[in-house]
């Protein structure tokens, strides 16, 4: 039992809240530390049964001698009233000696018993402890948790930014294109205005070409032909 209180001591005197704070891998630590702590709780249930059962074993052994010495009384009583004192003699030493061997027992009595509440107690802090662990794994997980998804956001926003990158390299492709395409109605628009100005050209060359063949005709009816 003693080395079972001189863990459990050890345990309790170490703060488990800056363990796990200076911890690498806080949710690990509270795992290890858990499963300690019920381990020695463990412990501390088979040793506080085997106390317990101590307990019994020596508060029957002190009834079963307190019996005895009662009972030795009573004889030595009954010895008495019917005059043999001789045999009232012989009953009070057996009463004696079971009387000093009742004092032992009931010493072993007190001595179980004290072991048996300081296993209780041990017990019972373990198990306060355990809860307290427990209940703080269950925050250390859900603040991990939480840091996973926020790393795993910075990640994302980090793969964002480079789409935003590769956005604005199609927006100046997309931009010299536009120029291009600028560039090449430009050259459309100047190719159409000169069509326009042959055409017109044209028109003015067949006016001329009739002028002449009316100043031939007028100049052939002149001369009679």
């Amino acid at each position: 039992m003693a080395g079972i209180l001189n863990r459990f001591k050890t345990i309790m005197e170490a703060n488990v809240n800056a363990l796990l704070d200076k911890a690498e891998d806080p949710v690990k630590m509270a795992d290890q530390l858990a499963r300690n702590l019920e381990d020695d709780l463990g412990k501390t249930k088979a040793e506080t049964a085997s106390v317990m059962a101590e307990v019994k074993r020596a508060q029957r052994a002190y009834d079963e001698c307190a019996e005895a010495v009662a009972k030795m009384q009573q004889y030595a009583e009954a010895a008495v009233l019917k005059g043999n004192d001789a045999d009232a003699k012989a009953f009070l030493a057996q009463k004696a000696e079971k009387a000093a061997t009742l004092v032992n027992l009931e010493k072993a009595l007190d001595v179980a018993k004290d072991n048996a509440d300081k296993m209780r107690q041990v017990h019972d802090k373990l198990e306060e402890q355990l809860r307290q662990i427990s209940e703080r794994k269950a925050s250390i997980r859900a603040k991990a948790a939480m840091a996973k998804a926020k790393e795993r956001t910075a990640e994302i926003g980090k793969s964002v930014g480079s789409a935003s990158s590769n956005l604005s390299a199609f927006d100046k492709l997309e931009e010299q294109m536009n120029r291009k395409l600028d560039e090449a109605d430009a050259l459309l628009e100047l190719n159409t205005k000169k069509d326009a100005v042959e055409d017109l050209m044209e028109k003015y060359n067949t006016a001329d070409t009739a002028a002449v063949d009316d100043e031939l005709a007028a100049l052939k009816e002149k001369l009679g032909k």
